[in-house]
């Protein structure tokens, strides 16, 4: 076949400088209003999830987080065929206008003591409209400015789109703790966590505005001229098996540990700090700060590398450090982030022993269930203080109890009673149950002068590279893996399905199983699952794409 001339090369710098500010800045503001959800979950699941337990309320706070992603395919399979069919710049300009208007909505909701039900509803809704503008946002700009750029440089250009995900959230992060820091905690729960919402109005405004600048991809208007552009993308990409096999390699050697190394770093340490090591919130801002800054040049250096040694080598050094850094890496965040509770759980381990025929799994996604029994009262209570915990099987009949260290703490069975006496029943469990844990010496926070912040940062850092390291050279792989004539909906769709649903409803997954495991770092299972996925078909399937012409 011979090779067409590489029309992106002939862009001047200067144009190439537009494209790249416009299409990250776009990008940033995007990931900002995305972002802001998945921060606020602890105030979110208080806010709109009232009546229900803690753990069940952040459970359903991160489905919530997870279905702005569950909807993500739908948008980039919508405005994929947009942009193949009509044009990048079209497709991405709707995007970022649908996205900024579901998110300023938010900052208005009705709370559930306002409106009841109807107020998660139209979170969900809400949530949902995101995710669906987001599923056509990434894909266009990656493809705009890979097509714009020369083909030695396009791991560098398109690393700033990969960085713009870091400015996004370091703008939410920022945002939240400068909002939480001048009004207080109580006033930010109360009505604070609004403000963050409603900045994005502004965000979005200086994105449209840039955006409204800018001209067509080079590669789609020759493409376009020539009339040789995909008149049915969905056959096109998945009906015909050479293109149906590269929407596969991307979803199963990519995709799939992107999703689960990103997310976990990014997000479900967060969860993993906050909730389960008990460390202040706004240290866990500031931590995330600065972890998210660090990312921000690595995005660039690494997709600048994959330039000079391949995209496959940068990659899959990221997913090998993910899968042999998580486990250790999360235990050592206890010793340094909560010493206390490190030493505790070390010399008093707790263990729940009871008739395992009166014990439910400790998930609810619904939240229906009661947990009623004695065990599950003690489990749940359990799960609530973000304690590490085993069970032991007792004799049929064996009243529920817990041990923490020596000390046995009897439970209670609340089964058949009514709300108001098993509320009161929950209650006095979990008063004895805190005074025994605090007692063996479980703190309720971390210490903030036994804080080791750099040693946490530091984990956090090895974290970080993985991620960037693996995220960088993504964007160029993919546009470089797939013909122009589909590429916008081929790319979109399995990128989206591994940020958006293996990705995106990883906190939700993994605090699911910590939950019902009692283990809190049982929930690494799934990102290392995922990404050992990848490793393998990256070595076995994914070529080599550096270097390609995208004029096929």
């Amino acid at each position: 076949m011979s090779q067409s001339i590489d029309t992106s090369a002939e862009a001047p710098a200067t144009s190439m400088r537009t494209v790249i500010a416009a299409s990250s800045a776009g990008t940033t503001f995007e990931w900002y209003d995305f972002f802001i959800f998945g921060t606020l979950t602890q105030v979110l699941s208080k806010t709109f999830f009232a009546g229900v337990s803690d753990t069940v309320a952040f459970i359903f706070a991160l489905g919530i987080f997870g279905a702005g992603f569950a909807v993500r395919p739908l948008g980039a399979l919508v405005f994929g065929r947009i942009g193949d069919r009509s044009g990048r710049k079209g497709a991405f300009l709707f995007t970022i206008v649908l996205m900024g208007g579901a998110t300023f909505a938010v900052g208005f909701l009705p709370t559930y003591a306002q409106a009841g039900i109807i107020a998660p509803i139209l979170l969900i809704l809400a949530r949902c409209i995101q995710g669906f503008a987001l599923g056509g946002e990434y894909g266009g700009a990656a493809i705009y400015v890979a097509e714009h750029a020369p083909a030695g440089a396009r791991g560098r250009m398109t690393g700033w789109i990969q960085a713009s995900a870091a400015f996004g959230l370091f703008g939410a992060l920022g945002v939240i703790l400068i909002t939480r820091t001048i009004l207080g905690e109580a006033a930010f729960t109360a009505w604070g966590w609004r403000i963050p919402f409603m900045v994005s109005a502004v965000l979005v405004g200086i994105s449209i505005w840039m955006r409204l600048k800018l001209s067509e991809s080079p590669t789609f208007q020759k493409m376009h001229e020539e009339g040789s552009h995909s008149k049915a993308p969905y056959t096109e990409a998945f009906g015909r098996w050479p293109n149906l096999k590269l929407v596969l390699i991307a979803l199963f050697a990519v995709m799939s540990a992107q999703g689960a190394v990103w997310y976990t770093a990014f997000f479900y340490t967060q969860i993993f700090l906050e909730k389960f090591l008990k460390v202040e919130p706004a240290t866990v801002n500031l931590l995330m700060i600065g972890a998210t800054v660090a990312s921000a040049p690595l995005y660039i250096l690494f997709g600048w590398l994959s330039d000079k040694i391949g995209r496959k080598p940068v990659m899959l050094t990221g997913m090998v450090l993910a899968l042999v850094g998580f486990f250790p890496g999360f235990h050592l965040l206890m010793q340094t982030a909560n010493p206390d509770l490190a030493r505790a759980t070390s010399q008093t381990p707790i263990v729940v022993i009871a008739d395992p025929a009166t014990c439910s799994l400790q998930f609810d996604p619904v939240g229906k269930a009661v947990f009623s029994t004695a065990c599950d009262i003690a489990k749940n209570t359990l799960a609530n203080a973000g304690v590490s915990y085993d069970t032991q099987k007792a004799p049929a009949g064996t009243p529920a109890y817990v041990k923490i260290g020596d000390v046995s703490v009897a439970s209670a069975d609340g089964a058949g009673l009514e709300k108001a006496a098993l509320k009161t029943v929950k209650a006095d469990v979990e008063t004895r149950l805190k005074a025994a844990l605090q007692a063996a010496g479980y703190p309720a926070k971390a210490d903030p002068a036994k804080v080791n912040i750099w040693g946490v940062f530091s984990i956090l850092l090895v974290f970080v590279i993985a991620a960037t390291a693996l995220f960088g050279p993504i964007a160029s792989c993919l546009v470089e893996l797939f013909p122009t004539r589909i590429r916008y909906t081929a790319l979109s769709l399995p990128y989206h399905i591994g940020t958006g649903w293996i990705g995106g409803f990883l906190p939700f997954t993994a605090f699911a199983i910590v939950a019902s495991t009692g283990n809190i770092y049982s929930g690494l299972w799934y990102p290392v699952i995922f990404t050992a996925i990848s490793v393998v078909g990256t070595l076995v399937f994914l070529p080599e794409t550096r270097g390609r012409s995208l004029d096929i």
